[in-house]
């Protein structure tokens, strides 16, 4: 099938939530490339390995796409080489819809292994019915692999299988009509889309595969797709669900996920509209408790107090004195804002603890299913702001890294979704470090200061998002999500998940703080700190009723929101901070413009005009609601 020193490529195709990238990393054991799709803000992996290139494809729910990144993998299969291989990753227990998508790769005429994943879970007493993936094959036409890519198990068989690929045989019989402008198109079209499955995409009106077409036949291709009983999409997705489903008894083989047992039961009640509130309360009440009280709390405490406060940062006091370096030199590493006394002991002392929790509670939720049921919960309050339950999942990340949740707005199915998303993830969602270090302050204050925090932040969510639904342009998308199984979350799996986000939030913060710290320094040294807290003291102390200082954490918030944050933390430890302050400081630092890194993605997924004008927005605003809230406390007498 291709040449000896020519090296395989092998297209990963799949559902979401199917296990695709696990089985990539299965394969590759090695570094990955991740690099934009041309034209597109879609990203594509892929790594090589002793098989051969190996990609990693977006997850699909139809070669008829409907999003940005259904097209990003559709355009692959068309782009592929003489010698690649489509290697579908499928759900063992979700046949229907994995042999739905198989019918679809089998018209677009490529070299196919189907690789059923999940099988451990047929065998440990999750699943009802059994899969004879022999016989499978038979009716599909190509090789039928039942894997776990979890448990490693039958790789080994699937990469035998990927140099033994053939085209499948299995078809699908449509109505007289669709046969015949399908018959039309075929001889027509150019020799890189000649296949059943872009004949039939133009008769159901795939309007993303016009500029692929050449001129010439664009207008015999609208005539073909006159010539069909329309809608001829319904007509031929009804046709491959019974092809599928015909296919699937044809083979003997039937598999399902048990629907009594007892994590499906607690599955169906997070998403219930009654009793799911109740499970969410609990989930954040744990967060509060994991991340608020014993990361930002008792480890913050030990990491400050005694590594940072009693050893390494005396001993590294002493030893510089013992060594009488310049005094510029002296105060730039352990002076006020020196680089060890400030940046290194508030990006590990004060945030990595925080980083920590967060990640190791955000992996317990990933591994278990819970975040797409809490999109089915919350889907109708979305609904009320222009979007729908799908944009719940890029809201939850951002608690993780606005910066990366804001890349994630691409799996939303419109443009003016992405638009409020992008907006709401900016203004209002804190990345897990400041979240963290947010925790931590409000904690010791009670359940009103919380409230009042909470309150507000969720009101300017709800509020910011009801007007971009009305000014933004366009229309909202269907809901539609997979929701995978309830599972019990493995603790290797999550301590590599959180060994591995750590290692980059390391990576990405640490220069960061210190670039904020040496700013700062500078500043100082030649006095213009000083000038900037009076310049903006009208609006900090007067308006925001903060002491002068804080000005520093609103200056080097802008480099990263949670250094901002943690610095009014170490204000609030010496009880330079009323509560009251707390409270109001909290709240701008929440709302306050995006960091660096955040904006810059901002700047390339809207464009300059819209992310510079979301960012002048969120400024204004909050500092305008923290002014707001100085006045209010004011004038009710309010004391926290």
């Amino acid at each position: 099938m291709s040449q000896p020193d020519s090296p395989l490529e092998i297209v990963l195709i799949g559902n979401a939530n199917v296990g695709k990238s696990l089985l990539f990393s299965r394969l590759t054991k090695r570094h990955a490339t991740v690099s934009n799709y041309p034209g597109t803000t879609v990203e594509v992996t892929s790594a090589s390995s002793d098989i051969g290139l190996i990609i990693d494809t977006p997850g699909v729910n139809s070669l008829l796409p409907q999003s940005s990144d259904e097209i990003v993998a559709r355009d692959l299969l068309l782009e592929r080489k003489e010698n690649a291989v489509v290697v579908q990753v499928g759900d063992i227990a979700n046949l229907r819809r994995t042999m739905l998508l198989t019918l679809q790769l089998a018209e677009m005429d490529v070299p196919l292994v189907v690789c059923l994943n999940m099988a451990d879970e047929l065998h440990s007493g999750d699943g009802d019915g059994t899969v004879n993936a022999s016989a499978l094959a038979g009716e599909v036409g190509s090789a039928v692999v039942a894997i776990s890519a979890l448990r490693r198990w039958n790789i080994g068989r699937l990469r035998d299988a990927i140099h033994c690929a053939v085209r499948p045989t299995a078809a699908v019989t449509y109505s007289e009509a669709i046969e015949r402008a399908v018959a039309r198109l075929l001889p027509i079209l150019p020799p890189n889309l000649r296949c059943r499955g872009v004949a039939l995409a133009i008769l159901a009106g795939d309007a993303s595969l016009r500029p692929l077409l050449p001129s010439g036949i664009v207008a015999a291709c609208d005539e073909a797709r006159e010539s069909v009983p329309q809608p001829a999409s319904m007509t031929i997705v009804h046709a491959r669900v019974a092809a599928a489903e015909a296919l699937i008894a044809h083979a003997g083989a039937a598999s399902t996920r048990r629907s009594g047992n007892v994590r499906e039961r607690i599955g169906a009640l997070c998403m219930h509209s009654v009793w799911g509130m109740p499970i969410l309360a609990l989930v954040l009440a744990f967060a509060w408790y994991f991340v608020g009280k014993i990361g930002a709390g008792v480890m913050v405490d030990w990491m400050q107090a005694t590594l940072f406060g009693k050893w390494i940062n005396p001993n590294a006091i002493h030893l510089l004195k013992a060594l009488h370096p310049p005094r510029f030199v002296f105060e730039l590493l352990v002076g006020q804002y020196g680089i060890l006394t400030m940046a290194l002991t508030y990006a590990i002392a004060i945030v990595l603890p925080v980083v920590i929790t967060f990640f190791a509670f955000f992996s317990i939720l990933e591994d278990t299913g819970y975040l797409p049921r809490l999109a089915v919960l919350l889907h109708r309050a979305f609904r009320r702001i222009g979007l729908n339950g799908k944009a719940v999942l890029p809201m939850v990340l951002g608690l993780g890294c606005d910066t990366m949740a804001t890349l994630t707005t691409r799996i939303l199915d419109s443009k003016k979704e992405s638009t409020i998303v992008t907006l709401l993830l900016a203004l209002g969602v804190p990345c897990s470090a400041q979240l963290g270090v947010i925790m931590g302050m409000l904690a010791p204050l009670g359940a009103p200061a919380a409230l009042i925090w909470i309150g507000i932040t969720l009101g300017t969510i709800g509020l910011v998002g009801w007007a971009a639904a009305r000014v933004v342009p366009g229309d909202p998308a269907d809901f539609v999500l997979e929701i995978p199984p309830m599972r019990m979350p493995g603790i290797t799996n999550i301590l590599i998940k959180v060994a591995a986000r750590a290692e980059w939030y390391l990576k990405e913060a640490v220069p960061l703080f210190i670039i904020g710290t040496v700013l700062l320094f500078l500043l100082d040294w030649i006095h213009a700190l000083g000038l900037i807290q009076r310049a903006l003291s009208p609006l900090i102390v007067h308006g925001l009723g903060l002491p002068a200082e804080a000005t520093n954490a609103f200056v080097i918030g802008f480099l990263r929101r949670d250094y901002g944050a943690a610095g009014l933390f170490t204000m609030q430890k010496a009880g330079h901070l009323t509560p009251n302050q707390v409270v109001v400081a909290l709240t701008v630092i929440t709302l306050f413009i995006p960091c660096i890194a955040n904006l810059l993605v901002m700047l390339k997924e809207r464009g300059a005009r819209a992310g510079w004008t979301m960012a002048a927005f969120i400024l204004v605003y909050s500092f305008g609601i923290g002014a707001l809230m100085n006045t209010m406390f004011h004038l009710f007498g309010v004391v926290l």
